[in-house]
């Protein structure tokens, strides 16, 4: 079974995989970009202006996060077993976001999204197709090893960086881009324990992405750094 798994991770299946994430990707960033420009994204009562609308929806964690990824799949699908510290920053940057981006959407936003139409393709691309397909490539193609521990480190910069944003920006405009942020409603300690809870999830990921990625039968040869 190993053998034949083995058997299919060649440059050529990657670049496939790698390029279908990379289509599904700016796809879904594109549909996106048309909807807050049209309007479409909000109800008609709470519609704001474009370049603050255009603001909000690249404050979305999601939007990063699948950005992120649609330029290592872009990368990837050049060069399938592509190193190199600043890409290594940025796949797990992008492969970390991703699946925080899909847990969160699951447990905590899904039941409060009532969207349809174009609004409801859009979301299932970002939220679901997206985050598959990402996590999937990684799994089957790698490339590997690429986590050492520098990178692991500096994969918290992005995050930390958001957050510490979102907050400060949540505090002046009194806009959020998730309800489980926002201050004013749910109160500091709330949001607190929110956000140091996504932090645990955060490092429980990385531990555990470095501990598969030592067992799978990934692409590429690279070994890892050891600090």
């Amino acid at each position: 079974m190993l053998r034949s798994v083995r058997a299919l991770l060649t440059p050529t299946t990657a670049r496939l995989w790698h390029g279908l994430t990379a289509v599904v990707a700016v796809g879904a960033l594109g549909l996106q970009a048309v909807l807050t420009v049209s309007g479409a994204a909000y109800a008609p009562a709470d519609l704001p202006p474009l370049w603050p609308r255009v603001g909000q929806t690249l404050s979305y964690f999601t939007i990063q996060s699948v950005a992120l990824v649609a330029v290592a799949a872009v990368l990837l699908t050049r060069d399938p077993v592509r190193d190199g510290r600043g890409f290594r920053w940025l796949r797990v940057s992008g492969l970390g976001g991703i699946v925080v981006t899909g847990l969160v959407h699951y447990f905590l936003l899904a039941p409060l999204f009532h969207g349809t139409g174009w609004v409801a393709v859009c979301d299932k691309l970002l939220h679901w197709a997206v985050p598959l397909l990402a996590v999937g490539g990684w799994l089957l193609f790698g490339p590997s090893p690429r986590l050492d521990g520098r990178t692991l480190r500096t994969a918290f910069v992005w995050p930390l960086a958001w957050l510490g944003w979102t907050l400060v920006v949540g505090q002046v405009t009194g806009w959020v881009p998730y309800e489980f942020l926002d201050a004013g409603v749910i109160g500091w300690p709330t949001v607190g324990g929110t956000v140091a809870a996504l932090l645990v999830l955060f490092v429980v990921l990385l531990v555990a992405l470095r501990q598969l990625e030592r067992v799978l039968p990934m692409l590429g040869s690279t070994p890892p750094d050891t600090a």
